[in-house]
């Protein structure tokens, strides 16, 4: 299984809680704190690109 995700240049590491049955993740080399997560691994991509564009959005 792929830990990291990239995406407009940014990637992010991600992990599992099998607890809860979610994917979580965090977007690497920002300063902020950008986190996303998702019941699926499609739902976690989706969320990772909205994450993303969320931060590039006041820019």
């Amino acid at each position: 299984m792929t830990r990291q995700l990239t995406y407009k240049g940014y990637s992010a590491t991600v992990e599992f809680d099998a607890e809860d049955c979610l994917f979580f993740g965090r977007v690497n080399g920002i300063t902020d704190i950008v986190t996303f997560h998702g019941e699926s691994a499609n739902e976690l991509v989706q969320a990772f690109e909205q994450a993303v564009d969320g931060y590039l959005a006041p820019l």
